[in-house]
């Protein structure tokens, strides 16, 4: 059985690829009492409003149309930016991040610790490897991307 999030994405990825957008993310999440299907959208000079309102119309327009309904609960249709602290999720985005400040969340701590934030200096298929800095000194640590549970571009203070 296909999940929302897949049904969705099939369905919104040729609207998305019609604007000549990039489909960052797709989440179906409750909070409280309502459901909300989020659209994340970039393109190289950056998503506006009107970006956002030309695609939600769109989707909701073909979503509308379809018999079944793929999603049969009431819901919240959010499009928006990815933002500052953009997700890294498929293989472009985190070549796209070397040099950049990311963050990682991992599934099991290395070092004590299960999330890391630093400058992404080398990504493989295997792993990637950050520049962190610990006090006063930087490290370079090599993490198993198998053991990533989610990673996105961080701002620096």
């Amino acid at each position: 059985m296909t999940s929302v999030v897949e049904t969705v994405s099939e369905i919104v990825q040729p609207i998305v690829d019609d604007f000549q957008f990039e489909l960052v993310d797709i989440e179906f999440v409750r909070e409280g009492k309502n459901w909300f299907l989020r659209v994340y959208i970039d393109k190289p000079t950056g998503i506006d409003l009107e970006d956002c309102a030309l695609v939600s119309e769109k989707i909701s327009e073909k979503m509308d149309a379809m018999n079944p309904d793929p999603i049969p609960q009431a819901y919240f249709l959010e499009v928006s930016s990815p933002g500052a602290e953009r997700p890294l999720k498929k293989e472009e985005d985190y070549t796209n991040a070397i040099g950049e400040f990311i963050h990682i969340s991992l599934y099991e701590s290395v070092d004590g610790e299960k999330a890391y934030e630093g400058t992404l200096k080398e990504v493989t298929e295997d792993t990637l490897i950050l520049a962190v800095r610990i006090k006063t000194r930087v490290k370079e640590i090599e993490f198993d991307r198998k053991k990533i549970a989610k990673a996105r571009l961080a701002i620096q203070f």
